[in-house]
């Protein structure tokens, strides 16, 4: 049943001393920002080499789909069949879906590699058999790999998302292969991973070849991950689809979080090092130029208010940890949930800071929130790290990618930092940058 907001966005935010873990905030409903940095499932399938995406859904649903792929460049790439009322009574679906798909491959001008169709949530109300029409498609078009995906939020509490369940059936698409020796891969990364990060300096350096879905230029450069002896994934969407490839393609799973304290980079640079087999490099030196790329962050925006927000890293309180402990000023995190790998920094943090405002991003009372309460009223500059924080607090000054920007370990402590004092110095376009998705461009795929 609706329910009348009591004009205030006071159930949008709280005290972090009063946040309780995994969830602080009801699940009610939900309010969509104009800052929309984030990642959707287009994007996603869109980094799969000679693919096509099809999606089946009413037009309400197709909207926003349409939009990213349009916002991409990649209408070439995207089809859509339309499902009106009318279709759900009076037509067989099994046939509507067979149909509808074969006359978009048939009309194609390319016949694709891969195509990731995407039903929704009304096929699994129809009780749709999709064994039926995926076993169908693929015997009129055997070179096309049929990956099954859906576009379903409302099960997303009771089952896989969207996006765990769409990585998984991309790699689903490797075939078992002779492993190679010294290959791995990256798995369900949608950035590519800084070449210079201590991660892939590690592997490299020692002779290691490492591939990644974000990096492959041809649909067979894709087929060859099913080489790699073992997987690394630090997207949190992509742990169902390291699982199934453990079990399938008997590659091992490293799963290194993309954390941000020193002990916990460390820790997981050991246990690559001990995976490939070479000995534990000494971190001291790395640290060293952590310390003076924090510091001389610190000297120039001193007791600057800070807020950080889940689209910029996946572990929002390991980062706001990071900073508190080098004397910054965090005043704000937003962050509808905290992941179990943030925890126990999220405690920290609570512990140590419990004055630090946490604000939800979905909360529909955030359609009230005053967005220039934070700095525009006062005049204060407000650091802003990720694109919703700055939305929110209605400022310039902010560090513009998501999902952690591919950057990773130490080496991603020193370049956020000198990331954040460009940001300080620079302001950006906010309007602008906040109406563009993944990672602030026009385009995914550059």
């Amino acid at each position: 049943m609706l329910q009348k907001l009591n004009g205030h966005p006071s159930r949008a935010c709280m005290r972090l001393a009063e946040a309780e873990f995994p969830a602080p905030f009801a699940h009610t409903l939900e309010y969509s920002s104009p800052a929309r940095g984030t990642w959707n499932i287009v994007h996603t399938g869109m980094q799969l080499p000679e693919s096509h995406q099809i999606y089946i859904c009413a037009s309400g649903c197709l909207r926003g789909v349409v939009l990213t792929a349009a916002e991409m460049g990649a209408m070439d790439r995207f089809s859509s069949v339309e499902v009106k009322e009318k279709d759900l009574v009076d037509v067989d679906n099994e046939a509507f879906l067979i149909d509808g798909i074969s006359d978009i491959i048939d009309r194609l001008p390319q016949k694709p590699r891969a195509i990731l169709v995407f039903p929704a949530c009304v096929h699994h109300f129809l009780g749709v058999n999709f064994d039926y029409v995926y076993g169908n498609l693929r015997h009129r078009y055997p070179d096309i790999d049929f990956i099954p995906c859906m576009m379903d939020p409302i099960r997303q509490t009771r089952s896989i998302t969207p996006e765990q369940r769409e990585r998984r059936e991309i790699y689903r698409q490797l075939r078992p292969q002779a492993h190679e020796e010294k290959a791995c891969n990256i798995l369900g990364s949608n950035l590519p991973t800084d070449p210079d990060s201590d991660l892939m300096r590690l592997l490299t350096d020692n002779g290691w070849t490492v591939r990644d879905m974000t990096t492959c230029s041809t649909y067979d450069e894709f087929l060859a991950m099913a080489k790699g002896q073992f997987n690394i994934w630090y997207n949190t969407f992509g742990g169902p689809a390291a699982r199934d490839c453990e079990k399938r393609l008997q590659q091992d799973s490293l799963h290194l979080p993309q954390l941000w304290g020193y002990e916990e980079i460390t820790e997981n640079l050991h246990r690559l090092a001990d995976r490939i087999g070479v000995p534990r490099p000494d971190w001291r030196l790395r640290i060293a130029e952590c310390e003076l790329a924090l510091d001389a962050l610190h000297e120039l925006i001193g007791d600057t208010p800070i807020a950080i927000d889940l689209s910029f890293v996946f572990h929002p309180f390991s980062l706001a940890r990071l900073l508190l402990e080098h004397g910054f000023h965090v005043t704000q995190i937003f962050a509808d949930a905290v992941f179990p790998e943030d925890e126990a920094d999220f405690r920290w943090t609570k512990e140590h800071d419990g004055d630090i405002e946490l604000w939800a991003t979905k909360n529909a009372d955030l359609r009230l929130m005053d967005r220039h309460a934070a700095s525009g009223k006062t005049g204060q500059k407000l650091l802003a790290l990720g694109q919703k924080a700055a939305y929110f607090n209605d400022t310039p000054y902010f560090v513009n990618f998501v999902e952690g920007g591919g950057l990773f370990a130490f080496e991603g402590i020193i370049k956020l930092a000198h990331l954040m004092s460009e940001a300080f110095l620079i302001p950006k376009d906010t309007r602008s940058l906040v109406l563009q998705k993944g990672w602030g461009g026009p385009c995914c795929l550059c």
